[in-house]
């Protein structure tokens, strides 16, 4: 692990703790040698997976806090005397009133509580590819953190990728304000066991078959271990504030390869294979009806989100391997045969 700008015994909170890329955290964490831990999870958060990770290290001192991001009182507690918050909580929200619940205004809290606490020396932001623009990028066009982000994230329908890049703004906002050091971390389509559907940016399931969109699109698939240990170094690296960070594995697949293996080692699917023109042809259809309805009928299928998700792009992990000291721990085979152990056995 790279040298760290905390001490070992300096308290981290990791906020989203019990979820499904939580736990690998909390147990990347450990295994860095960082022993003071405070965990804040939901009062429904199952906490299995959580408390098998905390028993083994049993010399640790973790603490699990469970409350709400959006009451104040609650992030307060849990904000006290952390070094460092990792912030990974998030919702499944499909609203877009829900969405900035459950992203900004509980990240606004949460920022409060550090404000307050006056003791914070990195606050790592978990959001997410969602919140970039490929309008600008060609077919097989190259994006990594350079790129421009989605100013117009309204047009796409997508409540999430709205509420990630204001979360990202406010964050920056408190940074500006308050000199509150922050690092942006944006992983792409994590995946591993826990995780039993499939990525968006192959396909949509619908109507009992699933849709095809990806084609021969390279994947911005990251396996959930990999991952966390990207987002542990973006808390504990120095030199690195105000930056942001993408996290993609080394061997990407096509979306092709990846719902064909899937198909095979995984679980039976039916799948029909949809060109991107065709798409696009539909979702722009959809768009100018949803116009001429004056909203009646929503425009959850555009181009905006037909780009973003199924244009086609290439993807690099450069700026992770070179500022964080990032190197993938578990490679693709090994990735994917744990993860289609586990669609096959949870789909029996």
């Amino acid at each position: 692990m790279t040298h760290a700008s905390v001490g070992p015994e300096e308290r981290i909170l990791i906020t989203g703790a019990a979820g499904f890329i939580g736990s690998r955290v909390v147990s990347e964490m450990l295994r860095a040698g960082h022993t003071n831990l405070r965990l804040f999870v939901r009062p429904s958060s199952n906490l299995a997976r959580v408390k098998s990770v905390i028993e083994a290290f049993p010399e640790a001192r973790v603490e699990v806090l469970s409350g709400n991001l959006l009451s104040r009182d609650d992030c307060a507690k849990a904000a006290g005397g952390a070094a460092v918050i990792v912030h990974l909580a998030a919702s499944s929200e499909k609203t877009f009133a829900g969405s900035y619940m459950s992203c900004v205004v509980s990240t606004r809290n949460l920022l409060d509580a550090a404000v307050q606490a006056g003791c914070l020396r990195r606050f790592v932001n978990v959001s997410s590819f969602a919140v970039y623009s490929n309008a600008k990028l060609p077919h097989n066009g190259l994006l990594d953190e350079s790129c421009e982000l989605d100013s117009h994230v309204l047009d796409r329908f997508e409540a999430y990728a709205y509420a990630k890049l204001k979360q990202e703004k406010l964050v920056e906002q408190y940074g500006r304000e308050f000199q509150l050091p922050y690092v942006h971390v944006r992983p792409g389509a994590v995946y591993g066991p826990g995780a039993p559907h499939l990525s968006g940016r192959i396909g949509i399931d619908t109507f009992g078959v699933f849709m095809h969109l990806g084609g021969s699109n390279q994947l911005p698939l990251t396996y959930v271990d990999n991952c966390a240990r990207a987002i542990v170094l973006a808390g504990i690296t120095p030199g690195v504030d105000g930056e942001a960070f993408n996290v993609v594995d080394d061997d990407l697949p096509s979306s092709g390869r990846f719902l064909r293996m899937y198909k095979k080692q995984g679980k039976k699917l039916r799948s029909i294979r949809v060109p991107y023109w065709v798409f696009y042809s539909f979702s722009w259809a959809w768009e100018k009806y949803s116009r001429s309805s004056e909203g009646q009928l929503p425009a959850a299928f555009n181009r905006n989100r037909c780009a973003t998700y199924w244009k086609g792009n290439r993807y690099s992990n450069q700026k992770i391997k070179d500022r964080l000291g990032w190197r993938q721990v578990v490679p693709f085979p090994e990735a994917a045969r744990r993860y289609f152990d586990y669609v096959r056995t949870a789909s029996l």
